[in-house]
């Protein structure tokens, strides 16, 4: 208690949510700001989502509905723009960060709690994906109620909180399977902690686990009964293949982790977790390593079997956040800190800054994702003038890119959009509901990045190609579209054209 009250000599409990709450709310006012600003186009992955927001259902080919029905709700409220659709990203994560507050206070003191949701909400990683529309993002929203009801459950185990705990792995699952890891970290922490196995007695741990289930359970369902595409696509995603070592793409994942979570931050939570492990001095201390650490050590494990991408970690860095936050203000590191948060946030300003003259800044000439994030509305607008040049029946793209983005804008053409099966199964979410069948209305309008290639001709009767159209992306940079007239369609593709395979 005398700790406590020593905390809060200098500025009290309510000060420093007061600060908290306007920090955040500047943060997240300029985070929105860039939003609206943002001259990139939406990637893959957000227009695909948009796409299962137009058809509201408990599951699609590779995730979970959340962020289908998240898009779909803030659409609802100010429409299908980029910006409109991205918007939701900085207000999750501002909710995060309140969350991550609540938790170290409860675990450490306001202090604390303030600076480690200041630490969170300006983690590279949390800049960079505030400003795009994914999964994660729910995900960790969900993640950091279910910190904060562990911690509690812990300190003062009762039914209310096990409830909170089991509805926030519930909903976090319908955001992402990763959720799957809190079950995991749940588990290391009892396995060290006799805390947390007398939290999980009492029925409590079965109640948290079962309203999870109850909650999950139509996403099980949809999976089951479309033949379990989401488990499938995961199991893709693993990928053990011998030779099972890739030391490489092991130095990749934790390199990207420096980037992710801050070089000086990592580095103190290794240096934390070396001391803690062997020798545990704070409980505290062994519950947010329990709660990050083991998403972690299996995503090395991860990457060196197969490949692990950065993001995949995002669960682990609201309680490490925590811990790292802790430590430094403990041992009185204000340099190291304030030079790490200092990095961030000009980290922060460069990314908020960065999609509004992404399209004219020379050095993104040279970054090969911008053409992933650039050009696709003007590419639309090639593919919308050749529709005007004659009356097609539907539209024909190669590849799941194509068909998501062009979905996205051309949202208010008729015409239906489609794509070539690459096999007798379906590998994603438009071969599973738009393949390209006998009943496509014609004439069909292909549209690839590839030249059309040669073998259509086996399976359409009339197979005219219609040229070629550069789009430019930046100065140096362009994209090239290609076009097929195509007609009288003879027999069902067993595979995609050869200048379309993967």
């Amino acid at each position: 208690m005398q700790q406590r009250q020593g905390s809060h000599s200098a500025i009290s409990e309510t000060g420093y949510l007061l600060r908290l709450l306007v920090c955040l709310g500047a943060l997240l006012a300029l985070r929105l700001v860039a939003v609206y600003a943002a001259k990139t186009d939406l990637v893959l992955d957000e227009a695909q989502y948009w796409t299962w927001s137009r058809e509201l259902a408990f599951g699609y080919f590779s995730k979970p509905p959340m962020i289908a029905w998240l898009i779909r709700g803030t659409s609802e409220i100010c429409g299908n723009s980029e910006a409109c659709i991205r918007s939701a990203s900085p207000v999750l994560y501002t909710l995060a960060s309140v969350m991550i507050y609540l938790t170290a206070r409860a675990l450490y003191d306001a202090k604390v709690g303030f600076w480690s949701a200041i630490v969170f909400a300006t983690l590279p990683g949390v800049s960079y994906s505030s400003l795009l529309i994914t999964t994660d993002v729910p995900l960790v929203l969900c993640w950091t109620v279910v910190l904060y009801a562990w911690v509690m459950l812990v300190k003062r185990p009762s039914l209310g909180f096990a409830v909170l705990l089991g509805a926030a792995i519930g909903f976090g699952l319908l955001a992402k399977q990763a959720m799957l890891y809190a079950f995991l970290c749940i588990g290391c922490h009892a396995v060290v902690s006799q805390e947390a196995r007398n939290a999980l007695k009492g029925g409590r741990g079965i109640l948290a686990a079962s309203i999870a289930l109850v909650l999950f359970a139509p996403n099980i369902i949809w999976n089951a009964q479309h033949g379990f595409p989401t488990v499938k696509h995961t199991e893709a995603n693993i990928g053990w293949q011998f030779p099972y070592i890739h030391p490489l793409r092991l130095l990749e994942y934790v390199s990207v982790q420096f980037a992710v979570f801050g070089p000086i931050l990592l580095v103190v939570l290794l240096r934390t977790a070396w001391r803690e492990i062997p020798k545990p001095s704070d409980r505290r201390k062994v519950l947010l390593l329990s709660l990050s650490l083991p998403v972690l050590g299996l995503l090395v494990v991860q990457s060196l079997l197969s490949r692990a991408h950065g993001n995949w970690s995002a669960t682990a860095y609201p309680a490490a956040a925590i811990l790292v936050t802790a430590v430094m203000l403990e041992l009185n590191r204000q340099v190291l800190f304030r030079v790490s948060l200092g990095l961030h946030l000009a980290i922060a300003a460069v990314l908020g800054a960065a999609p509004a003259f992404a399209p004219k800044w020379r050095l993104f000439e040279e970054l090969q994702f911008l053409s992933r994030v650039v050009g696709w509305r003007d590419s639309a607008e090639v593919v919308r003038a050749k529709l005007a040049e004659e009356r097609y029946g539907s539209i024909l793209a190669d590849t799941r890119e194509m068909a998501g983005e062009l979905l996205y804008y051309l949202r208010d053409v008729p015409t239906p959009i489609y794509v070539w099966p690459s096999g007798p199964t379906p590998k994603d979410h438009y071969e599973m509901t738009r393949p390209f069948t006998a009943a496509s209305p014609e004439p069909v309008l292909y549209v690839s990045l590839e030249p059309c290639p040669s073998n259509l001709a086996d399976s359409f009767g009339a197979f005219t190609r219609l040229g070629e159209q550069r789009v430019v992306l930046v100065e140096a940079k362009s994209r090239t579209l290609h076009f097929c007239r195509l007609a009288d369609y003879k027999k069902k593709p067993l595979h995609a054209p050869e200048a379309a395979a993967p």
